[in-house]
């Protein structure tokens, strides 16, 4: 049976990306507001059972992360990076609410165990992907590459 797996990278700049197991590859990676991707998980919750197929969704969990990198920052730095820390956690809580009323699989990801913060380059070398990407599509994409 083919499987979808949508992966998230929370934040501002929220990171999706679709990974076809049957094609073995990405049907989309793109960046949006949280609702838009929601809405994109609706849509291929849809399009899963349409197509007799499973959906797996994999979110980025801030929240399991232990360590930061305040060291060696100004008390505003500091301050500002722990208020953005707090923004991605509370919306990983929204995601997990938001799949759970779904229904649907997923898991809540460490970032420890995800590939992050590669560039352009060596996400492509990697990949393949030809489109245009950012931090948060490439984070997005590790989630779920190769599943």
């Amino acid at each position: 049976m083919n499987s979808l797996h949508i992966g998230i990278d929370t934040g501002t700049h929220t990171g999706i990306a679709v990974w076809d197991s049957r094609g073995q590859c990405f049907r989309a990676i793109e960046d949006m507001p949280i609702h838009k991707a929601m809405e994109t998980v609706a849509k291929y919750k849809e399009i899963a059972d349409q197509e007799e197929a499973r959906l797996y969704v994999h979110v980025e969990d801030p929240r399991q992360r232990t360590w930061f990198g305040t060291e060696r920052m100004s008390r505003e730095e500091e301050r500002k990076k722990l208020q953005g820390v707090g923004s991605v956690k509370r919306d990983a809580s929204i995601w997990e609410g938001f799949l759970s009323d779904m229904g649907v699989w997923f898991e809540m990801v460490a970032p420890k165990r995800n590939v992050t913060k590669l560039t352009h380059e060596r996400f492509v070398a990697i990949t393949k992907w030809k489109g245009r990407t950012n931090e948060h599509k490439r984070d997005a994409a590790m989630l779920v590459f190769g599943r």
